[in-house]
């Protein structure tokens, strides 16, 4: 088992940056991709970033060059700074563990970019 933890999440303008926190407890995220997904109001969830375990990143067109996750595995955390933030990335963004056709969630953050 595996508990998510985000934080970091906040109001801020357009063109500013934020970056979330994931922190996992229960397992050591070492093994797993770890990703970030998003869902805004009215809209399905989709993935905006992932990580292996190796190290490889993944991103969504949307936010390729403002958006960078990464991974502390000494500290089992989860890291996606953003920059250059739209108000089409308003959206709560949650943590994602997977590993051997698991998947764990955290419970969001709220992220809200003003025009």
């Amino acid at each position: 088992q595996v508990q998510l933890v985000e934080s970091g999440g906040g109001l801020v303008q357009a063109g500013g940056s934020l970056r979330l926190s994931c922190a996992a407890s229960g397992s050591i995220i070492s093994f797993y991709t770890m990703a970030w997904h998003r869902q805004a109001p009215g809209k399905q969830r989709e993935l905006v970033a992932a990580i292996t375990s190796g190290g490889t990143t993944n991103y969504a067109d949307s936010v390729k060059g403002r958006f960078t996750i990464s991974r502390d595995n000494a500290k089992n955390t989860v890291y996606l700074q953003m920059n250059s933030l739209k108000p089409e990335d308003t959206a709560t963004y949650y943590c994602n563990a997977f590993r051997a056709n698991t998947h764990y969630w955290g419970k969001g953050t709220l992220v809200t970019v003003s025009s």
